[in-house]
């Protein structure tokens, strides 16, 4: 595995992050809601994006899985952590690191409002849309990145590279 040069800093994602909270907290205006975190990946834009939200949030995760530990989706998406907290009736922000064939975050917001939120809005960090396979549309968006395998700050290849305080592009 080699891991190219930086696609992405760590002040352009320090920069953003702080842009992406600003525009959740003007979005929910003053309303609570509950940020669901996907595991693993989404984990460290979360830790960050949480810090510079003014509004009140509550935080809860869920781990959903299509990769396993390839480096092509599945296509069959399995719930491995559900939520602690009830979210019907509640304001709900799916935080994701990156959405790219857009089938686990579709299979994900469709399990969500099945439980009847209040409403539903996605953040991802990153977006492919390039590689859809189903639609799926954030409400908030950092970076539209290459079709190419994307490292560093929370996603990781087969549970390697998570660590990288920037995002990089992997050559296999």
């Amino acid at each position: 595995m080699n891991i190219e040069n930086k696609l992405i800093d760590e002040k352009q994602l320090e920069d953003k992050v702080r842009e992406m909270a600003l525009k959740i907290d003007k979005a929910y205006d003053g309303e609570e809601f509950i940020m669901i975190v996907v595991l693993k990946g989404a984990s460290v834009f979360a830790s960050d994006l949480l810090k510079n939200i003014t509004g009140d949030v509550y935080l809860d995760f869920m781990a959903v899985s299509s990769y396993g530990m390839s480096t092509q989706s599945s296509g069959t998406v399995k719930i491995l952590k559900d939520l602690d907290m009830e979210i019907e009736n509640k304001n709900i922000l799916i935080v994701e690191d990156i959405i790219d064939t857009g089938l686990t975050l579709h299979y994900l917001s469709q399990n969500l409002l099945s439980r009847k939120p209040k409403s539903l809005k996605i953040c991802t960090l990153l977006d492919k849309p390039q590689k859809r396979k189903c639609e799926v549309k954030a409400d908030f968006v950092g970076f539209e990145v290459p079709d190419k395998f994307i490292v560093g700050y929370g996603i990781d290849c087969k549970e390697k590279y998570r660590n990288l305080p920037y995002i990089s592009l992997v050559e296999a």
